[in-house]
């Protein structure tokens, strides 16, 4: 034991030291933030490019003053004037693009260009389609000569928000968001399918170094192979651990100074009482508001995905990460060890991969439409089976899973494992001392058979 302990040391504070270590265990969590926080102080504090746009019906005045001017963009209605004339003087008019409005709309949904020499924002396109969806609506409505139907659309017109509450065991109500949600599990999937797929390959590569050098001849003369292995991947396992714990904190830091900077408490309650009447208004005139105003909805909608993000089971999210990740490193990395102990340099080792990275191609696959159906019989199986269930069960938690599925696919993982290790370092103490033979799947079942 004491053998393994002196590798272990070894392979744990030669990769800590390593500049890059350092620089991704720093970089990752302040990556992962900026991904999530930039887009959205974008989002609020972005006025956008100034837009002026023509605005042209064919030989109609049926969707006249229909899309009206925004605090980013400016419709002028023009008459008497050809598409294919503007076509070639709208740039120099000064018009950002030309919006073609066909009289077949009201029959024909895609009847309406935006022409212009830029790819228009998406929010533009989604203003313009509601204002003529709501006059087509309103003109079709006239064909019943309803009396009042104006007053009477402002006053039935009415916005819905789904608030999703999630029931603890103790029968507590929680606010709860399956963005916020659908968004965890990708990050929880994607990185434990990175994080195990990397320091795998890491045990991988630094056998095969060992053994092409002929350094394993020496070290061997001094430790038994399997302690050798084992002291490998364990080592490997802590600088993975010590990476996640150290992001673990840094990610603490950054949502403690997100919550004191970028939503003070001062600041939340008035702009959560402004948004009932700016959500439930149907009233265009609210964009032209001042900023403060404008602000305040997605400034409080930022606070709700905070408080939903802050509301996720993260004791239970930490330890299962924890927990498949040393399991599922374990399995995956003893494999790979098998691997790089049977093979002369890291090109032989392309026949073995594909069969070790289907399964956790697999499983990141199943992780991505887990998220659309958590509950569904291949998520609730994949996230049984040890291949796979690191990578689909993290992707499940978010969204709420039982502890005896939670269970159950831990001790599987246990035995699974186990058995996995033992395996490869079967493989790994014949294969270790192997040179200029090239290995097959065939001779690797025949060195487990192997006795002694």
């Amino acid at each position: 034991m004491n053998k393994i302990s002196v590798i272990i040391k070894r392979e744990y504070i030669t990769r800590v030291r390593k500049k890059s270590f350092i620089i991704m265990t720093i970089l990752a969590p302040v990556l992962m933030a900026a991904i999530i926080i930039v887009p959205t102080l974008i989002m609020m504090n972005q006025s956008g490019e100034f837009k002026k746009i023509a605005v042209i019906e064919d030989n109609s005045n049926l969707f006249k003053g229909v899309v009206k001017n925004t605090k980013d963009a400016e419709f002028v209605y023009l008459e008497n004037t050809k598409v294919e004339e503007l076509k070639k003087t709208f740039e120099k008019a000064g018009y950002y693009g030309i919006l073609y409005i066909s009289p077949e709309l009201v029959n024909t949904p895609n009847a309406v260009y935006l022409i212009s020499n830029k790819q228009p924002p998406i929010g533009l396109l989604q203003y313009i389609e509601n204002s003529l969806k709501k006059e087509i609506e309103r003109q079709k409505l006239l064909a019943y000569k309803i009396e009042n139907l104006d007053d009477i659309m402002k006053n039935v017109e009415t916005n819905v928000t789904v608030q999703t509450k999630k029931l603890d065991e103790f029968g507590v109500e929680k606010g709860t968001s399956t963005g916020i949600a659908m968004a965890l599990a990708y990050i929880l999937g994607f990185l434990m399918y990175m994080l195990v797929f990397i320091f795998g390959a890491q045990v991988m590569r630094g056998v095969i170094e060992e053994k092409t050098s002929r350094v394993v001849e020496v070290i061997i003369s001094s430790v038994k192979p399997v302690q050798l292995m084992m002291g490998k991947i364990i080592g490997i396992a802590l600088v993975g651990l010590t990476q996640f714990l150290i992001w673990i904190f840094l990610t603490v830091g950054i949502v403690g100074v997100l919550k004191s900077t970028i939503l003070p408490k001062s600041g939340i309650t008035e702009i959560s009482q402004s948004v009932p009447q700016n959500f439930m208004s149907g009233n265009q005139q609210v964009a032209g508001t001042a900023q403060t105003t404008e602000m305040s909805p997605q400034l409080a909608e930022f606070s709700k995905m905070f408080d939903s993000a802050m509301n996720q089971p993260w004791g239970l999210i930490i330890v299962c990460f924890i927990f498949y990740f040393v399991t599922g490193y374990l399995l995956y990395a003893s494999v790979f060890a098998a691997i790089g102990s049977a093979v002369d340099n890291e090109t032989e080792t392309q026949q073995f991969m594909l069969p070790v990275t289907i399964p956790i191609i697999l499983g990141l696959m199943v992780a991505m439409g887990t998220m659309q159906n958590p509950e569904s019989s291949l998520s609730f199986w994949c996230s049984m089976i040890p291949l796979t269930s690191p990578i689909v069960m993290m992707a499940r938690i978010p969204f709420g899973v039982p502890y005896w599925e939670i269970v159950i696919s831990m001790v599987i993982m246990l035995i699974t494992f186990g058995a996995f290790v033992w395996m490869a370092a079967k493989v790994y103490r014949t294969g270790i001392l192997m040179y200029g033979k090239k290995t097959s799947w065939k001779e690797m079942w025949k060195w487990l058979r192997y006795s002694g």
